[in-house]
């Protein structure tokens, strides 16, 4: 009760001399203390929200509109045509202003009303720009006069110093496409998978719905896209995401890897406290505006990063909900079974590291043992989403549930005290790799929180790691996090010579704070069962992690091929040696060149991308047509990729088509046989987005994610520096079809393959 009595700023007892009141001064300053730290923050949102309203011009060129025109007036020049005198003679002044007042009034009124459509004209101007995307198809070191020019133009609209959410308006809409183009190119993308007579049948079945059934539907997606800030994404949430009533843990949530050979420090406690820093200055940096948006030639959407912390996916029986708070002040940490709450501020400021250090050490240190029912309590966020739903509404409504359950749903973030080691280790390398894998994908299946927005893992020998939700934001977005965190951690906070953080902490700082449960055993039933879902889906995944260091991107931009391309070749040349036939394939896009876009697919098997694979597996073909082959899949590879972030890819839009057919309740054979086709092997890149930050050898080890078909694989991969792919292959052990490492080993040998077509050393001797 300690922690209580502390929380008291003032108390009073009745006496029979009068009320004696003994006032808490420290309390009383951590009260003034919090509140200016509030009013501080809605200062700036409001100041903020002023400076985007009007980008990219600023509020301090209202006062030189404004100036101008009130020193044309003073010389007797008109610059309104008239317009000033109109205002000045309906002015409600009643006489009590003199002609000079009532002449600067009026001018003051035409210059902000000259200003607003001033900043008008220049945010639709820049919409207009950045509307154009010819410049994605501009051959590299190619670029036309008109496109230079343009790129000119949107510099100058673009601004000096934007600021997180600057060109949120400015971005144009997400297109709808026709249903004929997607049509076309949907069975342009199923040709090399379907025998003649499968493929006439579906062309059959596309034809009939372009005719009858899709015009009426795109009707409706086209007022849906008027109305709108985005067509798709607000239903790729909620149907695709929230509505899911399957386990998320391993299905949806991914995580994201530490560096792969180094480790700042093997001081467990040292390493939370410098990583949890950084995060809460990355928070902060996020609160004030400060994060660039993303920036090739023209912005991307920053609207993802909202949700980043403060958040938490609530179950729900029919669809889990998103909640998000503008503020949280304490982070929530789990250590072998046991929940503490720890304060984030002291005095109005930031713990520094050392002090969380500190604090994350009271807790490695603490010898109470879990409650009844605590330890595997976030087992219920790894099963099924209807029984956790059920538990939250019986067991988790009032008393200390309650309070404890919205301690961790209204944290900053979640955070795991892991007591295992993890990480990449000489002697194992590749069992080492792949534990550390899946310890960031589900863990023990109760020690990490799978609802909270990020959940944060230091493990015991100092390796981090973390697991992100899916539902609010794409890896791109939590990659950006992780890149910042890593650099603080390495090259602005480091540690001392014995491994810990520098500075001295502040021993007044109130202790971490045990969360209590009243866990009954009906509950207990309901977390167990949930656990045994959890862990049987945990123990099927089979997942391999590897770096394939025998060349990376700065070998393969010698050939002149897109890295991007050049490995998903190589994916599909290893899935038919793996498999002997072809699959549907899924490569996530960008679509953040659009309002609140999120993403799109590239449909990776291609006609030229089979005739290239077999050519490569028929030894009769020789080297100079394998390689044209090869040159004309990775062309289309590229075409396709560019389309899809342009707005021109068909598996959104067919998604969009179903929804509208379900709300109607139309039935649509076509639809429903697309939406239905699994994605047999399905692929990410995670970009590496801040290299300023970095040198190569400190960047992130990247992500995965697991399997989306029972009997398919999921890779996601990560081009570290000019000589490194990272590589996360995930299936189940359940398919007898699928083997990671089996399918890790074609890759290897594919990416040599396709390499060795170039001939690069006898070129280079040339």
């Amino acid at each position: 009760m300690a922690e209580a009595h502390q929380a008291v700023a003032f108390q009073f007892t009745v006496t029979p001399d009068g009320i004696d009141l003994q006032l808490s001064h420290e309390a009383l300053k951590q009260v003034y203390l919090s509140g200016l730290r509030s009013w501080k923050k809605r200062f700036r949102r409001y100041k903020n929200g002023i400076l985007t309203g009007v980008y990219p011009a600023s509020p301090s060129s209202w006062l030189f509109v404004v100036v101008a025109v009130i020193a044309t007036m003073y010389a007797r020049v008109d610059p309104s045509l008239g317009m000033i005198e109109k205002i000045r003679c309906h002015l409600p002044t009643n006489g009590y202003l003199s002609n000079q007042s009532e002449s600067i009034l009026s001018g003051l009124l035409f210059s902000t009303g000259l200003w607003i459509a001033l900043v008008f004209t220049m945010r639709q101007t820049l919409k207009l720009l950045l509307s154009y995307h010819g410049w994605m198809f501009v051959p590299h070191g190619k670029t036309p006069t008109s496109v230079k020019l343009w790129m000119l133009i949107v510099k100058i609209f673009s601004g000096r110093k934007p600021l997180t959410y600057s060109f949120q308006t400015s971005l144009p809409r997400l297109p709808v496409p026709t249903v004929k183009d997607t049509m076309r190119k949907y069975l342009e993308s199923v040709r090399p998978l379907l025998n003649d007579k499968e493929f006439q049948r579906m062309q059959a079945l596309a034809k009939d719905f372009e005719l009858k059934v899709g015009p009426r539907l795109q009707w409706y997606l086209k007022l849906k896209s008027w109305w709108a800030t985005n067509y798709v994404s607000d239903w790729w949430e909620e149907y695709i995401y929230l509505r899911g009533r399957g386990p998320i843990m391993v299905n949806s949530n991914y995580y994201a890897m530490d560096y792969l050979y180094i480790v700042p420090t093997p001081v467990q406690a040292a390493r939370a406290g410098n990583t949890i820093h950084a995060m809460l200055l990355y928070r902060r940096k996020l609160d004030r505006e400060e994060i660039h948006p993303l920036m090739g030639q023209i912005p991307m959407c920053s609207s993802q990063y909202e949700r980043m912390f403060n958040s938490s996916r609530i179950p729900g029986l029919e669809t889990d909900t998103m909640q998000h708070l503008k503020d949280s002040k304490h982070v929530v940490v789990y250590h072998k079974g046991r929940y503490f709450k720890v304060w984030l501020y002291h005095s109005g400021r930031l713990l520094s590291p050392c002090e969380i250090q500190l604090q994350m050490q009271k807790i490695l240190d603490d010898q109470s043992l879990p409650q009844t029912g605590e330890e595997k309590l976030a087992a219920l966020t790894a099963g099924d989403r209807v029984p956790w739903a059920k538990a939250r509404q019986s067991y988790f409504s009032q008393g200390r549930n309650k309070l404890s359950l919205e301690a961790i749903e209204k944290a900053a973030f979640f955070v795991t005290l892991d007591d295992t080691e993890q990480g990449f280790r000489k002697e194992e390398p590749i069992s080492s790799l792949d534990n550390y894998a899946k310890s960031l994908l589900h863990g023990k299946c109760y020690d990490r929180w799978f609802d909270k927005s990020l959940s944060f893992i230091i493990f015991k020998n100092g390796k981090i790691g973390l697991n992100a939700e899916h539902s609010w934001a794409d890896a791109p977005i939590i990659g950006h996090l992780w890149e910042y965190v890593l650099a603080t951690d390495q090259f602005q906070l480091g540690y001392t010579d014995e491994g810990n953080c520098k500075g001295e902490p502040n021993p007044q700082i109130q202790p971490p704070q045990r969360l209590q449960w009243d866990i009954e055993e009906p509950c207990q039933e309901v977390i167990h069962q949930s656990l045994s879902v959890a862990q049987q889906l945990a123990d099927d995944v089979d997942f391999h992690s590897f770096p394939f260091d025998k060349f990376g991107k700065g070998v393969i931009k010698k050939c002149w091929i897109s890295p991007d391309a050049f490995v998903q070749m190589a994916l599909q040349l290893a899935h038919y040696r793996d498999k002997g036939k072809f699959c549907l394939t899924y490569e996530a896009s960008m679509t953040r060149l659009f309002r609140e876009g999120r993403t799109e697919t590239v449909r990776s098997c291609t006609s030229q991308s089979t005739q290239f694979v077999l050519a490569m597996v028929n030894s009769s073909q020789t080297n100079e047509e394998k390689l044209k082959l090869f040159r004309l899949a990775a062309d289309k590879h590229q075409s396709m990729y560019r389309h899809a972030m342009t707005g021109e890819g068909i598996d959104r839009h067919l998604f969009c088509l179903y929804v509208v057919s379900k709300y109607l309740g139309m039935d649509s054979p076509f639809l429903k046989e697309v939406l239905s086709e699994p994605w047999k092997l399905s692929t990410s890149q995670t970009p590496v987005q801040q290299m300023n930050l970095h040198d190569p050898k400190y960047v992130s080890s990247g992500g995965g994610f697991g399997p989306v078909a029972d009997d398919g694989y999921g890779v996601s991969y990560i081009m570290v520096g000019e000589n490194l792919i990272n590589m996360h292959i995930s299936s189940k052990f359940s398919s007898p079809e699928t083997d990671s490492h089996r399918f890790g080993n074609y890759f290897q040998q594919a990416m040599l393959d396709i390499l060795a077509l170039f001939d690069l050393d006898k070129r280079t001797s040339k």
